[in-house]
């Protein structure tokens, strides 16, 4: 199947917006487990403190909804291409699941807290015997885990209305964000793994209903021309959307898991059908083709940006969360900028000789091996 340019285009918006999202995290001085309890940073100047929640708001829970669509679509993708080929599912499948969950692992200790991969590869597992059942067996799994989602989420909120709103643990002093080094952010994301394996337990049905959403759009006719209607009204859900988003998640602390995990995914969706609808017709412009070929290489872009993230902000490297707080919204939005331009120029310049990213050529490297292991000995038996 001929590559699409918007699923690219969407999957490197999803990439730099992720880091959007978790820019904030790094340059917090207690990192993740203080973001929440302190989302603007303690001493930063009064006026500076909307700007910082507008635009953490901005990019908050939207761009891992997308991602999390683009990963059912390309479920949906896989599991055509086996069948096409004859190739059994989802045994083909699991291996890839396995390597992208150890890719997860590896992130999680030796790079941050709040990788999404081993989560992505369990929905991955499941979704992926799912894909199996019937279109109307899949829509009850969409409403069952939707409902499960939304029971989960009404109890979150109310137990931060009624109970405080701290989700968020306490960060030791000295922090190990500022003074510890490498090794001891391993230790303690290793102490603490109940508390930075939460949300990827907490969404793992509002995930298995995206990546079934993600792979039903794109059975529907989303990225193709038939699909205008389904567009139009996606776009629709979204913009009415976004400013209710954005007006909860700037002015009310307590609706974090309202805005984070339910309105935060409907402007994905419009997101996605907007980009859907721009590179329907027509090609993408120079900023278009730097963030399709940036999707092309998710992976490796994804923890490329983390680990300049990381050295930029934490102790171990420039230590940037602990610059001046008058200084720390500036440095942040300079931060996001200058690392988007460093893996943008990365992807394209790795491109123009290789047709894979590093990471997916070693994650697709691993697959092959494992998977020719397993023929092997099932020709052996025979």
């Amino acid at each position: 199947m001929a590559r699409v340019t918007g699923l690219d285009l969407a999957r490197g918006i999803a990439i730099l917006g992720t880091l959007g999202t978790n820019i904030w995290l790094f340059s917090n001085p207690g990192g993740l487990l203080r973001a929440f309890t302190d989302p603007a940073a303690a001493g930063v100047p009064d006026w500076q403190v909307p700007i910082t929640l507008f635009l953490k708001q901005l990019a908050n829970g939207k761009f891992l909804g997308l991602l999390t669509l683009m990963f059912g679509i390309g479920l949906a993708i896989q599991f055509d291409s086996a069948r096409r080929r004859g190739r059994p599912w989802p045994q083909s499948y699991l291996w890839r699941a396995v390597v992208l969950f150890l890719d997860g692992v590896v992130h999680f200790l030796l790079v941050v807290e709040f990788d999404v991969l081993m989560g992505y590869a369990v929905t991955g597992i499941v979704v992926a015997a799912l894909l199996l059942t019937s279109p109307a067996a899949q829509r009850r799994w969409m409403i069952a885990t939707t409902s499960i989602h939304l029971v989960a989420v009404g109890l979150m909120t109310a137990g931060m209305v009624f109970h405080g709103e701290s989700v968020s643990g306490t960060v030791p002093q000295p922090s190990p964000y500022q003074q510890g080094s490498w090794w001891d952010l391993v230790l303690f994301r290793i102490d603490h793994l109940t508390a930075f394996r939460f949300e990827p337990v907490f969404i793992l049905g509002s995930s298995i209903a995206l990546f079934l959403l993600g792979a039903h759009l794109w059975r529907a006719g989303l990225f193709r021309t038939e699909g205008g209607r389904l567009r139009s009204t996606l776009i629709v859900v979204g913009a009415v959307t976004l400013p209710i988003d954005l007006a909860l998640g700037a002015t009310v602390p307590s609706a974090f898991f309202v805005v984070r995990y339910l309105t935060a995914p409907l402007v994905s969706l419009g997101l996605l059908a907007l980009i859907a609808a721009v590179t329907l017709d027509r090609e993408p412009g120079w900023w278009g083709r730097r963030l399709s070929e940036l999707g092309r290489v998710a992976l490796s872009g994804y923890v490329t940006q983390n680990l300049i993230a990381s050295a930029l902000f934490y102790g171990w490297g420039l230590g940037l969360n602990g610059v001046d707080p008058a200084l720390r919204l500036p440095v942040t939005v300079l931060a996001w900028a200058a690392i988007g331009a460093i893996i943008l120029t990365l992807a394209h310049l790795w491109l123009r000789r290789f047709d894979r990213g590093p990471l997916e050529w070693l994650s697709g490297t691993i697959v092959t091996a494992l998977n020719g292991t397993r023929r092997s000995r099932r020709a052996a038996r025979v």
